[in-house]
């Protein structure tokens, strides 16, 4: 996600920052081994265009907003809705200065080919929620799939086995907890003084414990590569649109805007829900 271009908005810069989807797709920087991008596989990602900045991206770090019944423009994260839609790859920030501006209107309209589609006052923070939850839902199934592991000691042993291929922590866990965690992952990497962290989430242990179905969780670990890809994509783009920094690079502490925002109850996701 990023700012429109020629607009001044508030928004954390992460021009220069890998995404956890290239770390784990064997395109970042810290990527270890053969090259395994789908571009070295072969495979293609379907592209979207951006109606407001006008730039192409993959279809699954944009975000899909279609027409309801009733004529409101809502925010379709799975990209199930029937009918045309539109695709949107910039920040909050900048998505509420081109709504301000009427930017939006006017883009959906070319995109919907009709005037009559009403934009709720509250779609920036629909699609953070939808985000959010679509990130939440996706560790959940990680969960239940054994995919993930939690709760400190398991994941400490399966940093220095070498077996974690992302770690997370919840907004509110302590720094001393976390410090330990991305020791034992860089020394499983064997990349000890690389400086390697695990990724500060934008949410604490409570709404973490609610979406995993699991006591205090406080930390994940990531221990299947196809699991790791697909988290990877779910969480770069929420982080995204709400201005964090999607990399696996994090500050110290989680005062890099990483406290806790919205509401695991009551979301809403508008379309796309299973």
């Amino acid at each position: 996600m990023r700012p429109l271009p020629n607009d001044t908005v508030a928004h954390h810069s992460n021009d220069d920052s890998q995404t956890l989807h290239q770390i784990v797709e064997g395109t970042g920087e810290d990527a270890r081994g053969p090259d395994t991008s789908r571009k070295a596989r072969g495979t293609h990602e379907p592209e979207r265009r951006c109606i407001l900045s006008g730039e192409h991206a993959p279809r699954a770090s944009l975000v899909r907003l279609a027409i309801g019944p009733d004529g409101q423009v809502l925010p379709d994260v799975r990209a199930k809705a029937p009918g045309r839609g539109a695709w949107i790859g910039v920040d909050r920030p900048a998505l509420e200065l081109a709504i301000a501006k009427g930017r939006l209107k006017g883009a959906l309209a070319r995109a919907f080919k009709t005037g009559g589609a009403n934009i709720p006052v509250d779609l920036p923070q629909r699609i953070e929620d939808a985000l959010q939850r679509n990130a939440l839902d996706r560790l959940g199934l990680e969960a239940r799939a054994s995919t993930i592991t939690t709760g400190s000691e398991r994941i400490d042993e399966a940093g220095r086995k070498g077996q974690l291929h992302l770690l997370f922590h919840a907004a509110d866990a302590a720094v001393d907890g976390n410090r330990k965690l991305d020791q034992s992952w860089r020394v499983g990497l064997d990349q000890e003084g690389s400086g390697r962290q695990g990724l500060v989430l934008s949410v604490p242990r409570t709404i973490l414990s609610v979406a995993l179905g699991r006591e205090n969780v406080v930390h994940i670990g990531v221990i299947d590569a196809r699991a790791a890809t697909r988290v990877a994509a779910a969480i770069d783009r929420w982080h995204g649109f709400i201005g964090f920094a999607p990399t696996g690079w994090p500050c110290e502490t989680p005062s890099q805007g990483s406290g806790p925002r919205g509401a695991f109850d009551g979301l809403n996701e508008g379309f796309g829900s299973d």
